[in-house]
């Protein structure tokens, strides 16, 4: 077995190939380099790594200088940043964060981020983002 489908047995569960259809469950475990690399914006990059019927995990790479511009959605967000410094403004209320720090931004609240280097952060959102599975 090769490492790629060593990673792949582990990550699809038993008896499935790890495809998933519409409003089915992505676990219940994921291997990071198996998830596509989506770029929704320069510097950014995006792994969608799991879900379940109300929640859903991703992890987001920014560039320094890069981020995401002010916007809201309905979802509650919930993350970390596991590395790096990033600074949030979330309704208004600005604070620079670094690893193991953490954020929650309401659904409906406009909110925006900017990395000031290299950063890692991880969200939750719930319920699910249909455009990120």
């Amino acid at each position: 077995m090769t490492p790629g489908e060593e990673r792949s047995a582990r990550a699809a569960p038993s008896g499935t190939d790890g495809a998933t259809r519409a409003g089915e469950i992505r676990g219940p475990f994921a291997v990071n380099a198996d998830a596509p690399v989506v770029e929704p914006a320069p510097g950014l990059q995006r792994r969608t790594l799991v879900w379940g019927e109300r929640t859903l995990l991703v992890e987001f790479r920014v560039a320094k200088g890069s981020g995401v511009p002010p916007h809201s959605h309905h979802h509650e967000q919930v993350g970390y940043v596991a590395s790096g410094r990033m600074e949030f403004t979330i309704g208004g209320a600005v604070s620079v964060l670094g690893p193991g720090d953490a954020y929650l931004m309401p659904g409906n609240v406009v909110h925006s981020t900017r990395a000031l280097e290299d950063s890692v952060v991880i969200d939750v959102f719930s319920p699910l983002r249909e455009d990120y599975r």
